[in-house]
């Protein structure tokens, strides 16, 4: 909420942010090229693991996908509960970033690439 809306008693509308945008994040909704990403994503690999991340106040909620060799893609998704169905919709484990943390394998794959970089 502005400053002026504060001092004429206005509120945003329920669902919206500071800014009166629907999300009240600097990010952009999800949409069917992220979901598209993430069923490639799990076709493709083998041994993948979902993480869901907690929308903050710049990204929207995301899922984390781990591989069995720590390969990792994120993308948005419209809320933990999606995070969550899609998961068990493709047979993949799913946990919560918050409380499980992440896998080494992630870091180590991560620390691979940049090897390879220089």
């Amino acid at each position: 909420m502005g400053f002026l809306d504060r001092l004429r008693g206005r509120r945003p509308a329920s669902g919206q942010g500071a800014r009166g945008d629907r999300h009240g994040t600097l990010d952009r909704a999800s949409g069917k090229a992220d979901l598209s990403h993430v069923e490639q994503f799990v076709a493709t690999r083998r041994g993948v693991e979902g993480y869901v991340e907690p929308r903050t106040a710049v990204t929207e909620t995301t899922i984390l996908l781990v591989a069995a060799d720590g390969e990792w893609t994120r993308r948005r998704i419209a809320g933990p509960e999606v995070g969550r169905k899609l998961s068990r919709d493709l047979g993949i484990p799913v946990y919560d970033a918050q409380v499980t943390g992440y896998p080494q394998r992630m870091r180590d794959w991560s620390a691979r690439q940049q090897d390879k970089l220089g």
